[in-house]
C-alpha cells in the first residue's frame, strides 16, 4: 500500500494531482483544501496517502496534512460515506472546522456541506463521536491555508466546472454556477470559487 508520495508536481487541478516519482506519473485525487496548499507545477512536492483498493482499480487519495488524511479514513469507514463523498465532505469545510463541527455536534454544519444529508450527518455524529480525540492528535500537524493565485478567467472557469462535475454535479449545472459564481468574484482563487459554488449547490 502507497503511504506516502514525495516527488515533483506535475500537474494539478482542484480535484486532482500527478506527482512524478522516479519518472512514473503518480495521480492522486486531492480535496480544495490539499489544492490550496500545492505548490506550482514543476516544484517539489510531498503528500500523505491513502490508498483505495476496488475491483477493477487502485485509486489513490492525497493529503497535505495527517489530519485531513485522518478525517477522510474516518469518513470512509461510516455508513453510505465512500471516497468520493469523502472527498467532497473535506472540499466542502476545512478539516479544522470539520473536525469543531464533529466535536460539538453540529448537525447543521455538516447538514451544510454539499452530498450530506440529515441521516448521513447523523451517522457521522454517531459513528466518529468516540474518535475525536484521535483525530485530535493530527491538528498540531496542520499548517495554515494559503491561497493560490487566480488563472486566467476562462482558464478559472473550467476548472471550476471541472472540479464541480467529479465532485458529482451535472456539466451543465456546473457551468450555470460556475459562472454566476465567476461574476460575483471572478477574481478570488481557484479554491474559494469552488466552495462558493458549493455553497450555492447546497442551497
Amino acid at each position: 500500500m502507497i503511504a506516502h508520495v514525495e516527488g515533483v508536481l506535475r500537474e494539478k487541478s482542484p480535484t486532482r494531482a500527478v506527482v512524478m516519482v522516479g519518472g512514473v506519473g503518480y495521480e492522486l485525487h486531492v480535496s480544495l483544501t490539499t489544492f490550496s496548499a500545492l505548490p506550482d507545477a514543476g516544484k517539489p512536492v510531498s503528500l500523505r496517502v491513502h490508498t483505495h483498493v476496488r475491483e477493477d482499480a487502485i485509486v489513490l487519495f492525497g493529503f497535505h496534512t495527517d489530519l485531513e488524511r485522518a478525517l477522510f479514513e474516518q469518513l470512509i469507514r461510516t455508513s453510505g460515506v465512500g471516497p468520493k463523498l469523502a472527498q467532497s465532505v473535506l472540499s466542502g469545510m476545512p478539516p479544522r472546522d470539520l473536525l469543531a463541527a464533529l466535536a460539538r455536534e453540529d448537525l447543521a454544519a455538516l447538514r451544510a456541506i454539499p452530498g450530506i444529508g440529515t441521516k448521513t450527518a447523523q451517522r457521522l455524529l454517531v459513528d466518529l463521536r468516540d474518535r475525536i480525540g484521535e483525530l485530535a492528535s493530527a491538528v498540531a500537524a496542520e499548517p495554515g491555508a494559503g491561497g493560490l493565485g487566480a488563472p486566467p478567467a476562462s482558464d478559472a472557469l473550467e476548472e471550476v466546472v471541472s472540479a464541480l462535475v467529479n465532485l458529482g454535479t451535472p456539466r451543465a449545472r456546473a457551468e450555470r454556477v460556475a459562472r454566476e459564481v465567476a461574476d460575483e468574484a471572478g477574481d478570488a482563487p481557484i479554491e474559494d470559487q469552488v466552495r462558493a459554488a458549493l455553497r450555492r449547490l447546497s442551497r
